[in-house]
């Protein structure tokens, strides 16, 4: 069964308190093998100890499967980009260097790139990916945009990043306030030389305002 069009997965960066119990739990999701295919990244080390969820954006046009020489990775017909499949995987490491979000990792001892691939056995079941159904702040939500938009008022969800010149659409929502009236989150923005000329990020603007009051 696909997973239901009208749940989607959201990440609320903001709201992440660094427990890595999305960590633990992916790890015990009964397709991962006891390998947790998530992390925690610090947004900011040095300004800030915040961390975020990194989990799989499951992107419209995955650039993973763009570069796999073997076909490894597919993307299915209701948006979620699967894992690498073993019997395909030649552990080549294209899709670990041409993912924008940083997501697949090569895992030495399978030799296989594994991912984030939404719990599909649950998901495409109508129940949350293991991440999302344990996370205490409800950093990590799966469901339907009418509830996001009840426990979120402040914020709206966003599926676009810009990376440079490239623009990456994807089924994970990302939630900035509602007042950042842009279509599109400027991802590599802080990396370029115009960087101070350009409005704040949304996200780190709030994460900061969190964090510091």
């Amino acid at each position: 069964m696909p997973v239901p069009a009208e749940h989607n997965f959201y990440i609320d960066p903001a709201r992440c308190i660094g427990c890595n119990a999305c960590v633990q739990a992916c790890s015990e999701c009964d397709t991962h093998k006891g390998v947790s295919m998530i992390q925690l990244d610090f947004v900011d080390r040095a300004r800030s100890t915040q961390t975020v969820p990194v989990v799989c954006m499951h992107c419209d046009q995955p650039t993973c499967a763009e570069v796999c020489p073997a076909d490894a990775i597919k993307r299915t017909e209701d948006g979620v980009v699967q894992t690498a499949r073993k019997a395909r995987c030649i552990a080549c490491n294209n899709c670990v260097l041409a993912c924008p979000f940083g997501v697949p990792k090569m895992h030495d001892e399978a030799n296989l790139m594994m991912k984030c691939d939404m719990c599909y056995d649950r998901t495409s079941r109508g129940l949350k990916p293991m991440c999302a159904s344990v996370c205490p702040s409800q950093a990590l939500f799966f469901g339907t945009r009418e509830e996001i938009e009840v426990l979120r008022p402040a914020s709206r969800p966003v599926d676009g990043f810009r990376f440079g010149a490239q623009v990456i659409t994807t089924r994970v929502r990302m939630l900035v306030p509602r007042a950042f009236a842009e279509p599109l989150l400027a991802v590599t923005a802080p990396l370029e030389s115009r960087a101070a000329a350009e409005p704040p990020d949304p996200l780190m603007a709030n994460l900061y305002q969190e964090t510091e009051s």
